[in-house]
């Protein structure tokens, strides 16, 4: 089965990747990192928390954070609070993630088309038993991949495009609902870097207190992507609920 077209190994270094898979394992284990969230708490309508309050009495292990969504019915703010805890049973029995060998071949250049305006697309998220959120994504990725042309929509995360894709790893080798990947920018404007070597086990799969997005139609692969992070083990049995 053919691949992507490379780019070239010596664009961007194995040395690199190790060094991203470090700094991956240093922040999912972080007080604040995605092992270490044990409850996300969402108030009554109208309420809000900046969770100081909530905070006391607390292990000196737990931090409390404000966070803010749409309601998907009503389309007005709610408001919530994460607990998050540094001594998680998560973290204590965390030991890595698995990835797939580094493999030049899944770095790979697309063009980016800009839309004028604030597109927004409907994204389904995990725990909202088939609604949407709709989320914006401000152009188009267009790359083919091994004879197909695909047109992926990238959403705006905090100034970062972030791709949500699927594949037929997903519930096999790879975290069933799909994979995260931010969308590197290049000098060119009308060009992106996709190096699929850092896709990325989506929130989701280390608590579940996430609510992740889950792939459109138009950013699920016909092939597999063997490249980037498979799955999270644990050790002693522990299993993450996802």
């Amino acid at each position: 089965m053919s691949h992507p077209t490379a780019i070239g190994p010596a664009s961007v270094p194995n040395g690199l990747w190790h060094a991203w898979r470090a700094e991956r394992h240093r922040s999912l284990t972080s007080p604040t990192g995605n092992l270490a969230l044990v409850e996300t708490r969402w108030l009554p309508a109208g309420e809000h928390s900046d969770g100081q309050k909530e905070g006391e009495g607390q292990p000196d292990t737990v931090t409390v954070t404000a966070l803010q969504r749409t309601d998907i019915v009503t389309g007005e703010p709610e408001n919530g609070l994460r607990f998050w805890d540094a001594d998680s049973p998560a973290i204590r029995h965390f030991d890595r993630v698995d990835v797939f060998p580094y493999d030049p071949a899944w770095v790979v250049h697309a063009t980016y088309t800009p839309v004028p305006g604030a597109r927004r697309i409907a994204f389904e998220h995990l725990r909202d038993n088939g609604g949407t959120r709709d989320l914006v994504v401000p152009g188009d990725i267009t790359l083919t991949v091994d004879g197909h042309e695909y047109t992926l929509s990238a959403f705006d995360d905090d100034g970062t495009l972030l791709l949500v894709f699927g594949d037929p790893t997903n519930g096999a080798t790879t975290y069933g609902a799909g994979r995260f990947l931010f969308v590197q920018r290049t000098q060119d404007d009308d060009r992106v870097l996709l190096d699929f070597n850092r896709a990325f086990v989506p929130p989701c799969g280390f608590s579940d207190q996430y609510n992740c997005p889950m792939p459109p139609r138009q950013n699920r692969f016909h092939l597999p992507v063997e490249a980037g992070e498979k799955l999270p083990v644990f050790r002693g049995g522990f299993l993450a609920q996802h």
